[in-house]
């Protein structure tokens, strides 16, 4: 993944609202029902039998999963196998059509990838439905109605900079084509498979002239950063920041931000939301039709989605999907809710629109900007 509307540090998901997704019609067979009092002793115990859980594509430092997976060990004492923690949601899901006969290590149980993925990914019968015992809590248009996929929580564009390297920080898109950032910029993933990248590419286009159903003046954009040296065609990760190989990093909020907390000032980091073309996304969950660990994985959900596994996403700076519920109910520290970044006025796509600049983005960066990331 690193290679997942108006937004303030105190409304949290109830922007999510705002999303106009369309449910999609179900493939046959009816969700799982989250786990009661009951069922979840008997969901502890069948994930335990299974001993293991198959995760792909989640960086440690990605909206501190790294705690998130330590703590579901330590919790149930289920062994978790990590497969390509820099991978991007197309790979996730390139991963369980591989290994669809194939219920060895190489098989992901669940995915986490970018919103447009999921209901290709329902289309295709590579996922399987489950609602967690917090469902009720999961905004109507930031799940799929059937239970294939799930909102789980979303972040904003920013500017990620290591400020010993680059004095000068960049505050706007239009800055990063300043000469005196020459072999500076980079982004983090391929824009022809990552969400995160793609996305990038798209509030390019709102900051120069383009719209959400316009992402051509992104495309030209990058073509301009290409043709003038300042960008970088490297998949830009926090080692290469730290190290100068790639010093401004486009990355979402929450991953720049977790860079400036485990760098510690070594090297200092700044992360800036751009003054314009402001972009949120929102990620989704969702277990493989073919995961060979069938009940780690509904039990891995059920944590993710616990109380306990929100406020964690929200420690790494991540807007979790239940933050309005949970602060409904007074279970958002206020010490963690002051330190989202303020994203105000960032534009929030509906899933036919992430469908089309999706196809438009990924077709369109080998012909006009004409270089690899990798």
């Amino acid at each position: 993944m690193s290679s997942h509307r108006t937004v303030t540090r105190v409304t949290g998901l109830l922007v999510v609202a705002s999303f106009v997704f369309a449910a999609c019609s179900g493939i046959g067979g009816g969700a799982s029902a989250g786990a009661s009092a009951g069922k979840m002793d008997d969901l502890v115990a069948a994930a335990k039998k299974e001993g293991n859980l198959t995760t792909i594509a989640l960086p440690h430092s990605w909206c501190n999963y790294g705690e998130m997976l330590t703590g579901f060990t330590a919790k149930y004492g289920i062994k978790i196998n990590e497969l390509n923690p820099d991978g991007s949601s197309a790979q996730e899901v390139d991963a369980i059509k591989a290994n669809q006969t194939n219920p060895g290590p190489q098989a992901p149980d669940v995915i986490d990838v970018g919103l447009s993925f999921g209901p290709q990914a329902k289309t295709d019968k590579l996922i399987t439905p489950y609602k967690v015992a917090t469902w009720a809590d999961i905004p109507d248009k930031a799940k799929d109605a059937d239970g294939y996929w799930y909102g789980d929580y979303y972040g904003v564009l920013s500017f990620e900079t290591n400020t010993k390297v680059v004095k000068n920080v960049p505050k706007d898109w239009v800055d990063l084509l300043k000469p005196e950032y020459k072999g500076q910029v980079a982004l983090s993933g391929d824009p022809t498979k990552s969400n995160q990248a793609i996305s990038a590419v798209w509030a390019a286009a709102l900051a120069n002239g383009g719209s959400i159903d316009n992402v051509q003046p992104g495309l030209d954009f990058f073509k301009k950063l290409n043709d003038s040296g300042n960008f970088v065609p490297v998949i830009a990760k926090t080692a290469t920041v730290a190290a100068g190989e790639t010093p401004i990093r486009i990355t979402w909020t929450y991953n720049g931000l977790s860079d400036k907390d485990s760098l510690k000032g070594n090297p200092p980091v700044e992360v800036a939301v751009p003054t314009s073309g402001r972009f949120g996304g929102m990620y989704v969950q969702a277990i493989s039709a073919y995961a060979p660990h069938p009940n780690a994985a509904r039990l891995w959900m059920e944590y993710l989605y616990s109380d306990e596994g929100q406020l964690i996403w929200l420690k790494g700076y991540c807007n979790p999907i239940r933050y309005d519920a949970m602060k409904a109910a007074s279970k958002i520290p206020a010490d963690l809710a002051a330190k989202l970044p303020d994203t105000a006025g960032a534009a929030l796509p509906t899933l036919d629109q992430i469908t089309a600049a999706t196809t438009a983005i990924t077709t369109g960066w080998p012909t006009t900007v004409g270089v690899t990331v990798k």
